[in-house]
């Protein structure tokens, strides 16, 4: 088989990153590509940090196992099936299922710190960044905690001001400079959409003539 192309993608919490991911995975077939996602790395309740006022810090790199993240890619990348665990925001309401993940010739990884993480940034063939002005990623945040989560509004403003936008402006925002491709995403990022998927298309193609 031949080596599969590792895109990453990352960006700031809000960017839109969830539906550039939906938008390129519905663009191959479920042979072509395979999504493996940072969310479903976070260490257990107990191990990721608190702040001073004792309240859970997701995202801070400390919160994610990035050693079993990255050994997982490499495994993609060598022809090897991977199992982990699924991620269910601490919800009790959900049973976690055991996610399985297969080689396809394109692997996407994604998630806000897979550029930060050495052993996974190295992995990446394509770095794309998926970019918004702070106002418009707030506002996102605000109707997908509230809305879609069912989180209290002083909650989600404490977590942004004292966790999400410290995280961005030290770990994520630098990581900018390392991207191959930045995507504007204030509006909606059609155009940047489209040329990543023609790109990908071209690496398949490639592949498959490769391959004969």
């Amino acid at each position: 088989m031949n080596r599969p192309y590792i895109v990453g993608i990352t960006g700031g919490s809000a960017s839109g990153k969830t539906f550039f991911l939906n938008s390129l995975m519905n663009a191959f077939a479920e042979e072509e590509i395979c999504l493996i996602s940072q969310d479903h790395y976070y260490r257990a309740r107990h191990e990721v940090p608190v702040d001073e006022n004792g309240v859970h810090n997701f995202d801070l790199p400390q919160a994610i196992d990035h050693k079993t993240y990255a050994r997982h890619i490499l495994d993609l990348r060598e022809g090897r099936a991977v199992e982990q665990r699924e991620y269910t925001f601490n919800n009790p309401n959900i049973v976690p299922k055991m996610l399985q993940f297969e080689p396809r010739p394109i692997i996407v990884v994604e998630g806000i710190l897979v550029f930060y993480f050495k052993e996974i940034a190295d992995l990446l063939d394509l770095k794309i960044f998926i970019d918004a002005k702070e106002h418009i990623k707030l506002k996102r945040r605000i109707i997908r905690d509230q809305v879609e989560r069912g989180y209290d509004l002083t909650d989600v403003l404490y977590r942004w001001e004292n966790h999400v936008f410290p995280t961005y402006e030290q770990y994520i925002k630098p990581s900018k400079a390392d991207a191959d491709l930045i995507i504007p995403n204030n509006r909606n990022f059609q155009k940047g959409l489209g040329v990543v998927k023609a790109f990908l298309r071209s690496q398949l193609d490639h592949k498959s003539t490769e391959s004969h």
